[in-house]
Order: structure tokens, then sequence, then C-alpha cells
């Protein structure tokens, strides 16, 4: 059984910093790709950020030059370090993996639960 759980979230103030971390554990498998996505209230789910298994990093307008990914392949875990956080970044926060289970099978999407950040001005 594989689970995906996210970490980190909370209320920070505007300007301020939080780290989101998520981790994949459960049966045997390769990570493929990694990413956050976030949902505001009354708003469609929206890509942040994702990292691919060799590393390659994209973001989403909004965030870019203020949010980092990054992965540690050995622990299964993305990090997602907000800096600068504005109200608008207000959401519910998912970590997206692209897991394998087979050499050469396609990568099967898995979510976690979400996490939620507030952002106050």
């Amino acid at each position: 059984q594989v689970q995906v759980v996210e970490s980190g979230g909370g209320l920070v103030q505007a300007g301020g910093s939080l780290r989101l971390s998520c981790a994949a554990s459960g049966s045997s498998f390769s990570i493929n790709y990694m990413g956050w996505f976030r949902q505001a209230p009354g708003k469609q789910r929206e890509s942040v950020a994702s990292i691919s298994s060799g590393g390659v990093t994209s973001y989403s307008d909004s965030v870019k030059g203020r949010f980092t990914i990054s992965r540690d392949n050995a622990k299964n875990t993305v990090y997602l370090q907000m800096n600068s956080l504005k109200s608008e970044d207000t959401a519910v926060y998912y970590c997206n993996v692209g897991l394998q289970f087979s050499r050469g099978s396609a990568a099967l999407p898995y979510w976690g639960q979400g996490t939620q950040v507030t952002v106050s001005s």
C-alpha cells in the first residue's frame, strides 16, 4: 500500500517562509516525477512546481523566484521551500508523485492528502 504524506503547512505572516515536505512509502517502487499543486477556495487546482528524476525543475510564473523545489531520492521525499509568501499563496497544497512499480512501466500518479498554508496580510 503506497502512502504519500505531506507536512509543514501552517499559518504565516506575509513575507514569511514555510517549508513543505512530502514522503512516499509503501510498496517497492521508483519515483519518476515529483511535484506540488495547490488549490485555493473556489479555484481550480494548479501546478506550483515539479522536479524530474534527473533533477530538472519547473515553476509556475506566480511562484518563480520565491519557491524552490528539491528532492531527496534516498528518503523518497520532495520539499517545497516557500519564501516571501503572499496572501494569494493561501491554499491547500498537494504533493503529486509518479511511481513506477516495474522497470519500463508507466509512472502512475499518487496524491497526498493536502496541507493547508495560510498567509495573513
